[in-house]
């Protein structure tokens, strides 16, 4: 790990493609394996599920988990190139070890290994007994510079996408949303074709757009620019609804409303939470307050970042007994502790990232209202999060670069200058890089990247112009980091 620097982020390990040879990804897998050993949830014989995203890279970092899988004495179960929330749903209900090959958002010079337990992700917890496995590569298995050379092929896929899409057409109704036209963003996310697919079952006209051969890195937290651009222009022919797509493995939403506006996934969140019902509510210190406004949960738990932390928080509301128990991070990806009972049907528990979820929520919530997205937007609270990333930041210089900060925030200055017309910094937040709240309200939060070199920088305000503007302003402060 140290040596490759494949480090071990959010419930897997992350690198670039040139450091993630067959005989590491090989490690890995064996030390995952070892691990789940140990915990009763993996045995000789036992099945364990692979998938992938469309990345160049993916189909040999498959072969490589395939064969660390046989070695260890388990059978590869190929699921193909599905989201990771279907490859979830199917393994879950099997209760057997999972594992997502997939770099989610970045770009496709990097790639990466998502690991999941028998019946939910891969919890923080599990992180330090994974290290401590001890693992040695096979005798001939390998070149000297890490190419699998063993003869391992991955098995006929088994097919898991159709249970995945019956989910939403059993809980939503088959004419949830009937008489809608949405375009769905294919772009290279694994869940293009899947997408197109759930919304036609629950009865609305779905028109594939843009669907490209190469991989295009599209992140919901820092939409591209090209990507705003195409959704105003496909608003503009007036044909649609509202515009669907989601990251490259599928967990993570991005929904347009009729003026081809991309929904933030952390509004997006607090609108499937309370379509759905939510006593109990998990999301990240970053997402937006006006959660806490609509006052619709009776709890609302602030977690690091990450779906660990998410999941750790909703289980534990879930087992004191508030549910429905929900989790949802900034991305938008949306996670169920528990079964969720709504008009007579129940939507069984998915404790993962789901991308389908919440724009089904939305767009149902918004048919029934007859307000479209923007109607429902309109009702909440007027408070507004962007955020954007420093690119080519190494994660160790943003802690340094952070702690100075703090430092100088709690000793010298109230402000030091980076937002001098917000008043000075009344609150500071470390659960999960710095976050900062002004005197007017305002907020800033830094923190570095857990899976990539750059600096997050995430603001909210009390109207979209004056957060475009903080953000500016924030990105401007940090650059000198670089």
């Amino acid at each position: 790990m140290s040596r490759s620097g494949v480090a071990f982020g959010t419930s897997g390990a992350r690198g670039l493609v040139t450091s993630m040879t067959d005989a590491l990804c090989f490690a890995y897998v064996v030390g995952y394996l070892k691990h789940m050993r140990a915990l009763g949830e993996f045995s000789n014989g036992m099945d364990v599920a692979i998938a992938g995203d469309l990345r160049p890279s993916t189909p040999r970092i498959m072969r490589a988990c395939a064969a660390a899988i046989i070695q260890q004495g388990g059978k590869p179960l190929f699921c193909g190139h599905v989201p990771t929330p279907a490859l979830c749903l199917y393994a879950f209900g099997r209760g057997i070890p999972s594992l997502m090959v997939t770099g989610s958002h970045i770009p496709a010079d990097r790639n990466g290994i998502k690991f999941n337990r028998a019946r939910g992700e891969f919890l923080k917890s599990d992180e330090a007994p994974m290290r401590e496995q001890a693992v040695e590569l096979p005798v001939g298995w390998f070149t000297d510079a890490g190419a699998l050379i063993c003869d391992v092929q991955l098995p006929p896929v088994t097919e898991v996408t159709t249970s995945y899409i019956e989910r939403y057409r059993d809980f939503f109704g088959a004419t949830a949303l009937e008489g809608m036209k949405l375009g769905v963003y294919q772009h290279s996310a694994v869940g293009r074709d899947v997408l197109v697919e759930v919304v036609r079952a629950l009865g609305a006209q779905a028109i594939p757009l843009a669907r490209s051969d190469t991989f295009i890195s599209v992140d919901t937290e820092a939409v591209r620019q090209e990507d705003v651009t195409l959704a105003k222009e496909w608003a503009a022919t007036g044909e649609y609804d509202a515009i669907l797509t989601t990251d490259g493995d599928s967990d993570r939403p991005l929904l347009a409303d009729s003026s081809g506006n991309w929904l933030r996934g952390d509004v997006l969140g607090i609108l499937a939470a309370n379509y759905l019902g939510a006593v109990a509510v998990a999301t990240p210190v970053s997402s937006n307050t006006a959660l806490e406004k609509m006052g619709f949960a009776r709890l609302v738990q602030r977690t690091r970042i990450g779906s660990p932390f998410v999941v750790d928080a909703m289980t534990r509301a879930g087992q004191q007994g508030l549910v429905p128990s929900v989790g949802y991070e900034a991305n938008g990806g949306f996670l169920l502790a528990n079964q969720v009972g709504k008009n007579n049907k129940v939507l069984d528990a998915l404790p993962t990232r789901d991308s389908v979820l919440p724009m089904l929520c939305a767009l149902v919530a918004a048919r029934v209202k007859g307000s479209g997205l923007s109607g429902l937007l309109a009702n909440l609270p007027p408070r507004f999060t962007l955020s954007d990333r420093l690119a080519e930041l190494p994660a160790e210089k943003s802690r340094e670069k952070i702690l100075a900060l703090t430092e100088q925030l709690r000793t010298l200055s109230h402000n030091v200058g980076l937002a001098p017309e917000c008043g000075n910094v009344c609150k500071i937040d470390e659960t999960d890089g710095l976050r900062l709240t002004f005197d007017n309200g305002e907020i800033i939060h830094f923190r570095p990247s857990g899976n990539a070199p750059e600096l997050r920088v995430y603001v909210e305000a009390d109207s979209q112009e004056r957060a475009a503007a903080f953000l500016a302003t924030g990105l401007k402060y940090a650059s000198n980091w670089q």
